[in-house]
């Protein structure tokens, strides 16, 4: 019995690394898709300001995600 409730411990922590590890992939994914936005806006000639607005941040945080390497 205690065997058998170790392996269905570790397989709850497998599946539950392996959910987190979707997850992970999917903000980075997000972050730099919000990074490229925020550039292609600076080039079409939104301030930052402007961008900040749009994405409900301040300024100051809009440099930082456009300056993210």
């Amino acid at each position: 019995m205690a065997d058998q409730a170790r392996q269905k411990a570790l397989s709850d922590v497998r599946r539950a690394q392996a959910k987190f590890a979707g997850v992970q992939d999917k903000l980075a994914e997000a972050r730099e898709e919000r990074r490229e936005s925020f550039e292609r806006a600076r080039e079409a000639g939104l301030t930052l300001r402007e961008i900040g607005a749009a994405a409900e941040l301040h300024l100051t945080r809009v440099r930082e995600v456009i300056d993210q390497d």
